[in-house]
């Protein structure tokens, strides 16, 4: 099977990741059409092929992960990746046309049965049953090497994306914190042991190295690609304040580096150069942006599973992210853990709206950046 026809299996056009039936598919398809310009269920159908043919020319992927199966608390994340393409709509109605003709392609969503969440925690009866549900017309044997839950599909999608074009950069839409695991497994091997270093705005750490026996979920893939990386201060984590340990105990015991409330609360601008003067001290390759929403202050980012007060101000790491575009080689970034139907109707918009701003500010950096 071709790299572009396994995609097309493993994929589905942007907004459509959700396997729905009646309740809501009368508005996945609207806005589907709104993002391909297209009329009709066909027109999208190949106005997504057409972008997957084009993955060699792209500067940047933008792909839809539209799964909470590894979150923790209150759910809702799989409806971000939909809500946040239409909030990017509403605040400009040509933005698909204007981000493609800048490099970046929509290569749409991660099919997500919304049950499953990695293949490894499947029993092999499972893991058939699901295939033959997602893949009937294809051979199979071909059939039995595809991957069924959303974390193993998005890394088989971005190893794909890696070998059509080892150039591009990804942007991931999540769902929960967990779909940034695959992110940094694929960037890994894509770059062949070259040093790059996570930054991750976060209330939270997500250093567990498994919960209640789950080994990859919104709680542990800080672990698993700390690990990855090399430890050594290239994971930073911003914004981390809701832990029962303190900040010496992760730095110590997981070799990370962590800025909490009393650095960018006390003292904002120094703050941002600590950070940006650590990633120069690493020698670094690259840096991948993991942006939780909720290590923004809950009082501007409300719909999220976990709020927290005391955290990061909007504009100061829209001002950071800038800075990585600029000083830093960013190579890849996503926005994960918004939770569109949590919270009034104001909270919602609200947040949505902040969700966009940093898609856009990630995006212009990561198309800045070398």
């Amino acid at each position: 099977m071709r790299p572009i026809d396994e995609l097309a299996q493993l994929l589905r056009p942007a907004g459509r990741g959700l396997f729905l039936v009646s309740t809501g598919r009368a508005e996945q398809a609207a806005l589907a059409q709104r993002l391909y310009g297209a009329a009709t269920e066909e027109q999208v159908e190949r106005a997504f092929r057409a972008r997957l043919e084009r993955i060699a020319e792209a500067k940047v992927v933008l792909l839809g992960v539209p799964s909470d199966v590894g979150a923790g608390f209150r759910r809702g994340a799989s409806l971000a990746p939909a809500a946040i393409r239409g909030a990017m709509l509403e605040a400009d109605p040509d933005w698909p046309t204007e981000a493609e003709a800048a490099g970046v392609l929509d290569l749409g969503d991660v099919f997500v049965v919304p049950q499953l969440l990695h293949d490894e925690m499947l029993s092999e009866a499972q893991r058939r049953r699901s295939q033959d549900a997602l893949y009937p017309g294809v051979p199979e044997a071909e059939r039995r090497l595809l991957p069924v839950s959303p974390l193993s599909i998005e890394e088989r999608v971005l190893d794909l994306v890696f070998a059509l074009n080892p150039r591009t950069k990804p942007f991931v839409l999540g769902g929960d914190h967990s779909v940034a695991w695959p992110v940094a497994a694929a960037l890994h091997r894509a770059r062949g042991g070259r040093p790059f270093a996570i930054v991750q705005p976060d209330a939270h750490t997500d250093l567990l190295e498994e919960r209640l026996g789950v080994p990859y979920c919104f709680a542990t893939w800080s672990h698993h690609a700390n690990e990855l990386i090399g430890r050594s201060g290239r994971l930073v984590q911003l914004g981390i304040r809701a832990s029962r340990f303190d900040r010496a105990h992760w730095e110590t015991r997981c070799g990370v580096r962590q800025f909490w409330p009393e650095s960018y609360l006390s003292r904002p601008a120094e703050a941002a150069d600590e950070v940006m003067a650590h990633l120069r001290s690493l020698q670094l390759d690259g840096v991948y942006l993991s942006n939780d929403i909720d290590g923004t202050d809950a009082a501007h980012a409300p719909s999220t599973g976990t709020p927290e007060p005391n955290g990061l101000d909007p504009e100061w790491l829209l001002a950071l992210i800038d800075r990585l575009g600029r000083e830093q080689r960013l190579i890849a970034a996503d926005l994960v853990e918004v939770a569109p139907p949590l919270g009034s109707a104001d909270e919602q918009r609200r947040t949505l709206a902040l969700s966009a701003r940093y898609v856009r500010a990630s995006l212009d950096a990561m198309l800045r950046s070398p």
